[in-house]
């Protein structure tokens, strides 16, 4: 994490404002480029022009600045609609996923005192100003309460919940007009879906319910963690809970392999409950979001705010998907993808046999009979490039149901995390024994 801290712009207008400033630096890059290239006689087309490195240079700080919606969209079409992107727009996104700077210490005791009163300490022995992780909602930092216990005290940028709709608008409206998203591809849906997931991620109170179902849902499997929320000092922009201790999930990466295949067939097993016993499902895949027990082999499950409900029909749909899939059979394929809501009406056939093709595809390591090496596969390359064929006949482009876009979000990241650990794992037995 950048050691760099810049204030949070709190209020529509100044948030409004960053954006302005950032249309007009990228304007005005654009005219002194294009008049230099004019003069020394080169033919320069407006999308070159607009995404020459200062310009894209900018909007990568700028939305790393003004965090939340801005990060969040962000996020949503980097996981989501890579396809459909420009290299240098991925590349811009790929940064909002990791990237965030703190706010200063100034804003951050505003913050708390805002929460908990004046003497906000004294809810506490200790509290370290300086976080130990930053993301598009808050930032997390150790405390220690009165009787010695340790905690992670996760709290909200200012600002950030009044400014969703008009942040995201605006990014929205930016990136149209910047030519960056394709003129063709209606994204209306993923835009009104982040609004939604972000006033969602934006209520604490609601995590915290979400926390206290998952640890319900899991019981007393000793396969997984979910850390314990301290009510009392927790609201809608404040979250405390005890602090788990755990490595870095990429920390495994050293460790043997016999170890690492578990820990992903235990993230894998969840997806599985989650998608269909729990219908609960946390659908941000981020490495972050995970950290690892070694001693006692036990996943450590962080972050719950992007954690959605799943409608009946979709859990019955994705099982109906993988069995057909598991059989090769496209006609089964077909109909469980309209069952989860992909096929409205008159869409041409070459359309849903694309479909069908990348479910296939995407289903590889669940078809594979044994052992599945995830670092030796290309997978994600195959079908991304298989969905940017399909992205270019635009007459046959169709919006995915958004359910669905946050269940291959966060089988995407599951993936990442496979092949980043070089794990060797049988999905198809895995399969078979738990649903």
């Amino acid at each position: 994490m950048t050691n760099k801290q810049k204030s949070v712009p709190t209020s529509r207008f100044s948030r409004a404002a960053r954006f302005g400033t950032l249309a007009t630096k990228v304007a005005g890059n654009m005219i002194f480029e294009g008049t230099k290239a004019w003069v020394s006689g080169k033919n320069t087309s407006r999308q070159e022009l607009l995404l020459q490195p200062k310009n894209i240079q900018h909007l990568a700080e700028q939305l790393a600045h003004l965090r939340g919606a801005a990060m969040k969209l962000g996020q949503l079409l980097s996981m989501d609609s890579g396809e459909l992107l420009s290299p240098e727009l991925s590349a811009i996104l790929a940064r909002l996923r990791s990237e965030a700077t703190p706010m200063p210490h100034k804003q951050l005791v505003d913050v708390m005192r805002n929460h908990w009163g004046q003497d906000w300490l004294e809810h506490l022995s200790n509290f370290e100003l300086r976080p130990f992780a930053a993301a598009s909602i808050g930032q997390v930092h150790i405390a220690y309460s009165e009787t010695g216990e340790k905690l992670a005290v996760k709290v909200q940028y200012p600002g950030i919940a009044k400014g969703i709709a008009s942040d995201v608008d605006n990014l929205a409206y930016l990136l149209k007009v910047s030519g960056l998203l394709p003129k063709d591809v209606d994204l209306q849906p993923l835009i009104e879906q982040a609004k939604l997931q972000l006033i969602n991620e934006a209520d604490y109170e609601l995590e915290a319910n979400y926390l206290a179902r998952y640890k319900a849902c899991l019981g007393e499997d000793s396969n997984y963690l979910v850390p314990h929320v301290v009510d009392t000092l927790s609201s809608k922009q404040v979250l405390v809970m005890h602090f788990v201790e755990g490595q870095n999930i990429e920390a495994l990466v050293d460790a043997e392999q016999g170890l690492r295949n578990k820990a992903v067939e235990q993230l894998l097993r969840l997806f599985l409950r989650e998608l269909f016993s729990f219908k609960l499902i946390q659908t941000d895949p981020n490495f972050a979001n995970y950290q690892y027990q070694i001693d006692n082999q036990r996943l450590v499950l962080l972050d719950f705010g992007a954690t959605r409900e799943l409608p009946q029909h979709i859990s019955d749909g994705y099982e109906q998907l993988l069995r057909a899939a598991i059989r090769s059979d496209r006609a089964g394929i077909a109909a469980a993808a309209q069952t989860i809501g992909y096929f409205g009406q008159g869409l041409a056939q070459q359309y849903i046999d694309n479909v069908v093709d990348i479910f296939l595809l995407a289903c590889e390591p669940l078809r594979h009979q044994g052992v599945y090496d995830f670092a030796k596969s290309d997978l994600p390359k195959r079908i991304k490039t298989l969905g940017l064929e399909m992205s270019t006949a635009s007459q046959y482009w169709h919006a995915p149901p958004i359910d669905a876009l946050f269940v291959h979000r966060k089988l995407a990241g599951l993936f990442l995390i496979a092949a980043k650990l070089k794990a060797k794992v049988d999905v198809n037995q895995l399969f078979m024994s738990n649903v």
